[in-house]
């Protein structure tokens, strides 16, 4: 018998049973303490990251002027020694005189770009243009990046090469101008950014620092919303890194001048220090939320930040071998995209325009604040290196160090190189640096270690080498597959949608 009272009693009466379904509320549950545990996981990454960006910043001004200077001792007194070697230098002195000379040459260069006018020009703009240039900036940083790695590489790669080789390059010379014109472009480019923030600070409404901030507001809608695999978030992930810590340099550039401009009166530096903080904490708030609805999204747990940690420890731990192939500041530009030499020549030209250096007591200043960022990167360098050795000793990756590693062929198709493989040591990239795809034999997986620790819910994210698995469950899909890669045998960052292959 239905009735209006009935149905209105069985409305105030029913009743359910979570645990008829205890697995989904259990799932869920573990969704939101992985959201509460992404702050801290992603922090801690971001922190580790940082300070590998920062060895490889303060080795542009502290071993590298001093490995040049061993070099050019090394070739003036060669006489002294006989050629028993081949070489003249060992690879490693060329690149290290070439990133020397390369730095020297477009210093001076940066002497013909003036920065006052530059500023006055960019604050007669109007806001809303001024905003659009900033995006065009941050667009442009980044594809000039992961092009320019690329002409680093090649020029080191033509000038150490082995000789009896055929010669298949364009040779030195050009190389080297194109990677002068490069260092010294990006280093303009960062200017303008630097000038654009600096602008910013100093409007009295501070309407274009807020619009500037909403800016990274608007990159959560562009990805949080994307289908991310651990792969893809690994390299957002270098990005973010790099992106914060170039910031953290163009907020000391901008400090550096305002200061200037105000006689380094130290009343002025409380001025900008909340806009300084506002732009930092708007920065890691958005990083945050982005990752933690992409982990969400996604089904990712909170332990892939350690696994990314790991992987990043395994390349400053592989470039300490003796049978190292890169140096580990160049493994960082491949890895995050942050090329250290453009950013230093700029910081360089700003410091040497705000602070006059003039008498005795001034030079020992300079000599003993230099010794002080001798003892910053020993100290920075030796704590990174027992972290990373701790990290891949958690991470179960010490065998990764000394067992060969398979990779294909470079320049042919992966696929066909299931019988053709060279041997390499550390991480599966050729020398050159060029981007070959790299597999292992499905026979040989047993016999590898397993490279990360995953948990068994986010094992459909990644699979192992030469595993392939299957985009859809449906058959009409089934011949849609695509191999993944490990996180060691990325070595480029990639930036149109986040994408690797």
């Amino acid at each position: 018998d239905l009735s209006l009272l009935r149905f209105i009693s069985a409305e105030l009466t029913r009743g359910y049973f979570l645990e008829h379904n205890e697995a989904k509320y259990t799932e869920r549950r573990e969704r939101v303490y992985t959201c509460m545990r992404i702050p801290k996981e992603l922090e801690k990454l971001m922190f580790f990251g940082i300070f590998l960006c920062l060895d490889a910043f303060l080795y542009v001004f502290t071993l590298l002027p001093l490995r040049v200077f061993l070099a050019m001792f090394r070739f003036i007194t060669l006489p002294c020694y006989g050629l028993r070697d081949r070489r003249l230098l060992q690879p490693a002195q060329v690149c290290d005189m070439l990133k020397g000379v390369i730095l020297v040459i477009c210093y001076f260069m940066m002497h013909y770009v003036d920065y006052s006018m530059m500023y006055h020009l960019i604050r007669g703009q109007s806001v809303i243009k001024l905003y659009i240039i900033y995006n065009m900036l941050e667009v442009a940083d980044r594809l000039i990046s992961s092009f320019g790695q690329d002409i680093l590489d090649a020029l080191y790669w033509t000038a150490t090469e082995p000789k009896e080789r055929k010669r298949a390059h364009i040779g030195v010379i050009p190389h080297f101008f194109m990677a002068v014109f490069y260092v010294f472009l990006h280093a303009i480019l960062i200017m303008v950014q630097a000038t654009t923030l600096n602008v910013a600070f100093n409007s009295h409404n501070k309407s274009l620092l807020t619009i500037m901030m909403s800016n990274n507001f608007v990159e959560i809608k562009g990805s949080v919303f994307k289908k991310f695999e651990k792969n893809n978030l690994f390299q957002m992930s270098n990005s973010d890194i790099k992106e914060r810590f170039t910031n953290y340099v163009l907020l000391l550039i901008v400090c550096l001048r305002n200061m200037e401009q105000f006689s380094w009166n130290p009343d002025h530096f409380w001025v900008l220090f909340p806009d300084v903080c506002m732009v930092v904490a708007s920065e890691i708030a958005v990083d945050i939320v982005k990752h933690a609805f992409i982990t969400k999204f996604n089904d990712i747990t909170a332990d892939v930040y350690s696994e990314y940690r790991a992987s990043l420890a395994f390349d400053l731990v592989s470039s300490r071998q003796k049978n190292a192939y890169t140096d580990y500041s160049d493994s960082v530009s491949r890895r995050m995209g942050f090329i250290p030499l453009p950013l230093a020549v700029l910081l360089i030209r700003v410091v040497t325009s705000s602070i006059k250096v003039q008498g005795v007591l001034a030079y020992v200043c300079v000599v003993l604040f230099y010794c002080g960022l001798i003892s910053l990167k020993v100290l920075n360098s030796i704590v990174l290196l027992g972290k990373s050795c701790q990290y891949v000793k958690e991470a179960k990756m010490e065998e990764k160090l000394f067992n060969p590693v398979l990779t294909a062929t470079p320049g042919k198709p992966a696929g066909k190189q299931q019988g053709t493989f060279k041997s390499t040591q550390g991480i599966s990239t050729d020398e050159n640096g060029s981007t070959s795809v790299t597999n292992q034999p499905v026979h040989q997986k047993e016999n590898m270690p397993s490279l990360l620790v995953t948990s068994n819910s986010d094992q459909f994210l990644t699979t192992p080498d030469g595993e392939e698995k299957d985009i859809s469950q449906d058959s009409s899909e089934l011949k849609h597959r695509s191999a993944k890669k490990d996180l060691l045998e990325i070595d480029r960052f990639t930036i149109c949608g986040n994408r690797i292959d």
